[in-house]
């Protein structure tokens, strides 16, 4: 169906996320969820369809909306009822807003009761604070800290399980080329253009080469020690967000454009930039052994910062950065490398669970990190067996 009408709405709201689109619902469809589309209106309704065009019969503004992904977690006997809701990036509305904060949260409440739902997981983009804990620049937002002492009120929980990055470092591309060049600390503006004096070209990747992005990936994965999922997940993603690029029009319909750094025609790293309602975000990066000395991953993101620019996104989000500020963190060394481009840290509210049913939750909560473990364990071998 047409993806135009979802998006469309859920661009006008603030904070508008690609996680939250209707192509993202669609990929994971392919793997055992179901995409739901909830809307509330400023004449104090609210809506939830399978189909999001069934939603066009509200004539009042939409105000606040939600994709909310189901799984069914047992399928037989007594427990067929049993699922998991996961709101990814939602709900998205104006959290400072407190009678539109309680209607919503109150529905959702509601609405993980009559599914019959183990938990309901959401992580919105709430600001909790910027610059990194305990620094010079360290601010707390005194909204992000009211909404997170409500959840607590309400009963829900920081969720044992965080799916998204609770930090990233955003990068602001409302300034000049120049400008955000000399936002870069210096090693990296050095490397930049190091990258360029030794022949390190970037150009879009195209449809036919995901197959070879896939390999980049996965020897990267395997280099540094991350779980990744199978080649057909990725090539799921990337090929739906891709196809998108052409129909992709003024800012209201996600895509995603891979680009691809290569020395003497010979492809060594690639990242895959994804583009929403004015915002751009880094998800995907991969990388060879070869020419690492030549600094291609530092004019990656360089050409990603200029392409998103010119695009009309006015946020460069790089996806990530460590729940500890220091180097015990695993994620230190990566944000270390995304520091040096001039971006800001924010701090998100996280994952919070709803839980129902406090007995199902604890025994779900006991049971899936152990599952999680084995899944992971059999993933990094399996990856490292392809490419053999």
């Amino acid at each position: 169906m047409n993806s135009n009408f979802w998006n469309q709405i859920i661009s006008t709201l603030p904070n508008p996320h690609f996680l939250q689109t209707y192509e993202w619902g669609q990929v994971k469809a392919k793997y055992g969820w179901v995409p739901i589309y909830a809307v509330w209106t400023e004449d104090g309704k609210w809506k939830v369809e399978s189909n999001p065009q069934a939603l066009s019969t509200f004539h009042s503004p939409v105000v606040a909306a939600c994709l909310i992904l189901k799984r069914t977690i047992l399928n037989r006997g007594f427990a067929a009822r049993l699922s998991v809701l996961y709101a990814p990036k939602g709900p998205l509305m104006d959290w400072d807003n407190v009678p539109l904060r309680t209607r919503v949260l109150n529905d959702l409440q509601s609405f993980a009761k009559k599914q019959g739902a183990i938990f309901l997981k959401v992580d919105p983009d709430v600001v909790l604070g910027r610059g990194v804990p305990h620094s010079e620049g360290d601010v707390l937002d005194n909204g992000g800290q009211t909404v997170m002492s409500e959840l607590t009120r309400r009963g829900w929980g920081i969720s044992s399980e965080q799916i998204q990055f609770q930090n990233t470092v955003l990068i602001d591309l409302s300034a000049s080329e120049d400008e955000m060049l000399m936002r870069m600390k210096p090693k990296t503006r050095y490397n930049v253009r190091l990258a360029e004096k030794k022949g390190v070209t970037v150009r879009a990747g195209k449809l036919d080469e995901l197959g070879m992005l896939y390999r980049m990936y996965a020897e990267t994965s395997v280099r540094d020690g991350f779980v990744i999922r199978d080649e057909n997940y990725y090539l799921t993603v990337w090929k739906l967000f891709m196809e998108n690029h052409s129909s992709a029009a003024q800012g209201t319909q996600p895509f995603a454009i891979p680009l691809v750094a290569e020395v003497d025609g010979v492809p060594v790293a690639a990242i895959f930039l994804f583009m929403f309602a004015g915002r751009a975000y880094y998800v995907y990066g991969m990388s060879r052994n070869l020419h690492r000395e030549k600094m291609p991953t530092y004019l990656l993101q360089w050409e990603a910062m200029k392409r998103a620019k010119a695009a009309g996104c006015s946020m460069y989000d790089l996806w990530g950065a460590p729940e500890v500020f220091d180097e015990s963190d695993s994620m230190w060394g990566v944000y270390r490398f995304k520091e040096g481009l001039g971006g800001e840290v924010v701090r998100t509210l996280g994952a919070y669970d709803f839980a129902p049913n406090k007995l199902w939750y604890k025994l779900y909560a006991d049971i899936m990190p152990r599952v999680l473990d084995v899944m992971r364990s059999r993933g990094k071998e399996k990856t490292k067996q392809g490419l053999e």
